[in-house]
């Protein structure tokens, strides 16, 4: 469900800068702050870098993108 939100015009420059160098649109890219942002205040332990990492993980897992470790 899609909902109307009123956000500052500062926010809002600032996630079309970011979106451009990432390659998202300026809603995709605010919706990447706020999930990053869920997630950190959930689990205020790891680290922005941790959480970015864990998301990639989770993608490659679902994309079959993975490869089993061999502990030899």
């Amino acid at each position: 469900m899609a909902l109307a939100v009123k956000l500052s015009e500062n926010l809002v420059n600032e996630a079309k800068r970011f979106g451009e160098v990432y390659s998202r649109s300026t809603p995709k890219q605010l919706e990447y702050w706020i999930r990053i942002g869920k997630i950190a205040e959930e689990n205020p332990d790891l680290s922005y870098h941790f959480i970015k990492d864990i998301l990639l993980a989770k993608t490659e897992v679902q994309d079959n993108e993975v490869t089993p470790y061999s502990f030899d």
